[in-house]
């Protein structure tokens, strides 16, 4: 096996570009390992619509990065409490699904440490019953990632916060994220240490489990194709909130003016249809508002500079316009 050194680079974008580009492109001849630790982010599974994930108006607010990933499974917090691990392997159908058999040296190496660890369910280790770490997999059909994260010392107040969505009667068929008790490994540790010398530990417990290791150094070209990955697919809303499956939304609120009720169906992360009803009075009929927001970007800035130059007391009355993009888009 060889480790590959990811240079101690802290941007989950340039991570998960690393891991995809080891995927494709490593000789297939010999199986990797990859450990990264990120800046604050919320990665989300593949066949998530980011949206339901989020708490988007603390998120913002935190410049907390939020990144797609190829595999499976629900969203998880990242921070630099929080260490990653990747296995790259070829395509084994016994192995595919087969978290028991990934996650066994992991475990190993938490039981030597004294943490009474155990995989429970399908993809979560657990200490008793609070998760620690949670894993999924990607496969191409001639190779595979399994990877996972290590709850080691998350702030995971964060967790909450980033996590929890406001986002109210939306309705997508999205995977949805099942939130678990967690706790952090350190808690469990006989003397106290940090992250980086729990990763070595770690790293050194699965050397001593696995054939003589030899790390690896990317070399420039290659480090260039990884950027190169990172600003066509990981930097991209596309990829990051365009490719959420279509959802509907209904929200509403009552405004001095009366009540205002919306009803937007989003796919491919693009508004594509626009109701609004409600008890308001107006000049200008509604259906105009709705055109103008048919096809931007369901994301705050799209819809905000659609809105820039319309006047809305047209349409509503005295309603403040900023009141109405949180009601469209709202935290």
């Amino acid at each position: 096996m060889i480790f590959i050194e990811n240079e101690n680079n802290t941007n989950p974008r340039l991570n998960l570009a690393l891991e995809e580009y080891a995927l494709r492109n490593f000789s297939a001849d010999t199986d990797y390992l990859l450990f990264y630790i990120n800046e604050p982010s919320i990665i989300i599974g593949r066949n998530q619509n980011t949206l339901e994930e989020i708490n988007h108006e603390y998120v913002k607010k935190n410049n907390i990065h939020v990144v797609r990933r190829i595999s499976g499974g629900g969203a998880v917090y990242h921070d630099f409490g929080n260490l990653n691990f990747s296995f790259i392997t070829n395509h084994d159908i016994k192995s595919l699904n087969n978290f028991k058999k990934f996650t066994a040296p992991v475990i190993k190496v938490l039981k030597d440490l004294g943490v009474d660890s155990e995989l429970k369910g399908r993809n979560d280790i657990q200490v008793d019953e609070k998760k620690i770490s949670g894993t999924a997999q990607f496969s191409t059909g001639k190779r595979m990632v399994s990877h996972g994260t290590l709850l080691f010392n998350t702030d995971l107040g964060e967790v909450v916060n980033a996590l929890i969505v406001k986002m109210s009667k939306i309705q997508s068929k999205g995977h949805k994220s099942v939130r678990s008790r967690v706790a952090n490994i350190s808690e469990f540790l006989k003397k106290p240490m940090s992250i980086e010398e729990f990763r070595k530990l770690l790293l050194e417990g699965l050397y001593d489990a696995s054939e003589p290791f030899e790390s690896y150094h990317l070399t420039e070209a290659e480090w260039k194709a990884v950027h190169q990955l990172k600003e066509e697919k990981y930097d991209t809303w596309d990829w990051n909130y365009g490719r959420s499956p279509k959802f509907n939304i209904q929200r509403n609120k009552r405004f001095d003016i009366g009540e205002i009720d919306l009803r937007i169906y989003v796919e491919k992360g693009h508004i594509v249809a626009f109701k609004i009803f409600g008890d308001f009075f107006g000049k200008e009929p509604v259906a105009t508002l709705e055109n103008i927001l048919m096809g931007s970007r369901y994301e705050y800035d799209d819809i905000s500079e659609k809105l820039k130059n319309i006047d809305l007391t047209d349409y509503f009355g005295a309603i403040d316009k900023e009141e109405f993009i949180e009601l469209v888009y709202g935290g």
